[in-house]
């Protein structure tokens, strides 16, 4: 009897201990749960300030509208010149080199031709007998106002005279293209060299002899660039053209040697249709004195034609996530706790690492926002 009486009270108390385990039910009594839905993003203010995060409002700014266009780095035609020579000759010495610097009338090259040495010969000849025919003409002419010589030969006395001095007019000028000064060729001091001297100040870009090459006058010995004073040539297409106007700002850059933009201005628009259907526009540089560019670099630009207003937030202020572009916006501030929410947005250009933003509605005009900080907070 008593052991049954032990079994019926274990019974009792296994039956009381799972009636208490099954009525364990949530705080509510329902059963369900109450976890929460808020998908703000926290950020202490400890974090905020280790991350030198920062808030801000939209501004509004002047966004330009531009055309692109690509071009090049040039110099004026009368900064730049090619060097040939007037005749023909054997290159004796050739002492420069691409990169030299040479000041206007510098020596650069020297031209032997045995021709150069028949040409003076030819020119003292003629130098020579120009005393003797001027004198017989001056005779001729005594004679012929005395009626004591002919017609005939005071015609063929001022013949042979004026003939002798076209003769050596023109020797002497093609001496001096030469270089080879005719005082001492009538003296005497014949030479078979010819210098041919720098045109203008500048830089060698160009070397196209060595010692002992033959020139003729067509070929190009050196090309001399002067870069004081550099420009941009750029190419817009004919569909662009027609807002392109004098004074217009232009941003430019160098993109194989600088990521730094740089300014200048249309100076000149061009008035024909190049065969790839575009025109040329030349601008002068902002602050030339200070460039440090070379003639035929390659120039990626924007004409900027117009501006207009818009709203924006620094461009590091927007993340992209599959495509979408995303702010955050300061939701809420507990004590030390900033609360953010995630908005969609809408972008609407670059300009000076701001973004222009479209379709915001007032409220979100005057909010403030994580313009530093944001894509790492996405990233999440």
């Amino acid at each position: 009897m008593q052991k049954h009486s032990y079994k019926i009270l274990n019974v009792l108390m296994l039956a009381f201990l799972v009636s208490c385990g099954g009525e364990e039910k949530s705080p509510t009594g329902s059963g369900e749960s109450v976890a929460g839905t808020d998908d703000r993003i926290p950020i202490s203010q400890e974090q905020f300030d280790q991350n030198n995060m920062k808030l801000d409002v939209m501004k509004e700014m002047q966004f330009p509208v531009m055309i692109t266009t690509s071009g090049m780095i040039d110099v004026p035609p009368e900064n730049r010149a090619v060097v040939s020579a007037t005749m023909g000759g054997y290159i004796k010495r050739a002492p420069l080199l691409v990169g030299d610097r040479v000041r206007k009338g510098q020596l650069l090259v020297t031209i032997e031709n045995p021709e150069f040495v028949a040409l003076q010969q030819k020119y003292m000849e003629i130098h020579g007998q120009l005393s003797y025919l001027q004198a017989e003409y001056d005779r001729q002419q005594t004679m012929i106002d005395e009626k004591i010589s002919s017609q005939k030969s005071f015609l063929k006395a001022q013949s042979d005279y004026k003939t002798a001095v076209a003769t050596y007019n023109g020797l002497r000028k093609q001496l001096s293209m030469m270089n080879i000064s005719t005082e001492q060729v009538e003296k005497g001091n014949i030479s078979s060299v010819a210098s041919i001297f720098a045109p203008i100040a500048g830089s060698i870009t160009k070397v196209n002899v060595s010692k002992g090459t033959y020139v003729s006058p067509e070929v190009p010995i050196m090309e001399i660039i002067n870069n004081d004073h550099i420009h941009l040539e750029l190419s817009v297409f004919e569909k662009d053209i027609m807002n392109i106007k004098k004074g217009q700002m232009v941003e430019f850059k160098i993109p194989e040697s600088s990521r730094e933009t740089f300014k200048a201005q249309v100076h000149l628009v061009g008035t024909s249709i190049d065969q790839n259907r575009t025109i040329k526009v030349h601008a002068h540089l902002e602050n030339e004195e200070k460039a440090n560019f070379l003639t035929g670099m390659f120039v990626e630009a924007n004409i900027i034609t117009e501006s207009t207003k818009k709203m924006a937030l620094p461009t590091e202020a927007i993340s992209i996530v599959d495509d979408q572009a995303y702010i955050l916006v300061l939701d809420d501030k507990l004590d030390d706790q900033y609360y953010f929410k995630r908005m969609t947005v809408t972008t609407n250009g670059d300009y000076n690492e701001m973004t222009a933003l479209e379709n915001l509605s007032g409220d979100n005009l005057n909010r403030q926002f994580l313009t530093k900080g944001a894509f790492n907070l996405m990233g999440e």
